[in-house]
């Protein structure tokens, strides 16, 4: 997901896919800022990933199932999108990837240990058929592991997306109850907020530097220098994760985009099965 499509010169990337907007990509100085805030969550989460059998749902461009397959025994990728398969195949030969409808996963029950699901599920017309599947084809006590961006911040006002790619998106509470009428055991919620780096960027940009991007690409206007220095200059680690109702000055409601870790409950004659490792910063 990315927020809009910059018109400004910026340094080429090999191999890249078009930047649409649907999707974000690395290696571009322009689309920096919102390629580090998807990246964070998958640096962050990748540890829950380790020696395990993992599936991400919907893998965009493939840099965050190429990080996963550092740590993991096995990583399949999905995507809707023709293209976009090609060049992951193309880019990235430790991820085994596949054309796929992401509410019809071709794979059989119970056949992976986490599912990862990253600023997708906002794109998804049946987020509850989807639900559904990743409950299907996980383990029992598996992972399912979502991120995506907070309504309340990133539509605010607005009863349908500005982002013309999403079909539906969620506030931390309708995350939540998408994922438990599913069946799913809540492993904990969490939110994404700048950090100190970039709140002193914000200040320079007249209180967002999200805005000011967004101001120039509607205006189709220049970028200035200094906005464009610091847009390229973002990090993984200028973005903070904190876990909901944690720190009082940062409610889950204010946080930029959502991270759900979700357990798929063990069959009846599963009740053995060890319980969730916890995850904390």
């Amino acid at each position: 997901m990315s927020a809009f499509i910059p018109d400004v010169p910026h340094a080429p990337v090999e191999a890249v896919l078009p930047l649409t907007g649907e999707r974000t990509i690395p290696g571009l100085d322009v689309e920096n800022y919102w390629f580090r805030r998807h990246e964070v969550v998958y640096q962050r989460l990748a540890r829950r990933c380790a020696g395990r059998e993992v599936l991400e749902a919907g893998c965009g461009e493939g840099y965050g199932a190429d990080l996963i397959a550092g740590v993991a025994r096995r990583v399949t990728a999905l995507d809707y999108d023709e293209a976009t398969v090609a060049h992951v195949r193309a880019r990235y030969p430790q991820v085994e990837v596949m054309h796929a409808n992401l509410t019809e996963l071709p794979l059989a029950d119970h056949s992976v240990d986490v599912v990862v699901n990253f600023q997708v599920i906002e794109h998804l017309w049946d987020q509850p058929q989807f639900v559904s599947e990743c409950a299907r084809v996980l383990r029992p006590s598996g992972l399912l592991m979502v991120s995506t961006p907070n309504r309340i911040t990133f539509t605010p006002g607005r009863d349908t997306p500005i982002n013309p790619f999403h079909t539906r998106e969620l506030n931390a509470d309708e995350l939540t109850q998408l994922l438990t009428d599913a069946g799913f055991a809540m492993d904990g919620v969490y939110g994404v907020f700048h950090g100190p780096r970039l709140a002193e960027m914000d200040a320079r940009h007249g209180g967002s530097i999200i805005d000011a991007q967004i101001a120039r690409a509607v205006a189709d206007a220049p970028w200035p220098a200094e906005l464009l220095a610091d847009v390229a200059a973002v990090t993984a680690a200028d973005f903070d994760i904190v876990e909901a109702a944690t720190d009082r000055a940062r409610h889950i409601d204010d946080s930029l985009d959502l991270v759900a870790i979700a357990v798929r409950p063990a069959d009846d004659d599963d009740a053995g099965a060890a319980g969730i490792e916890e995850w904390r910063q």
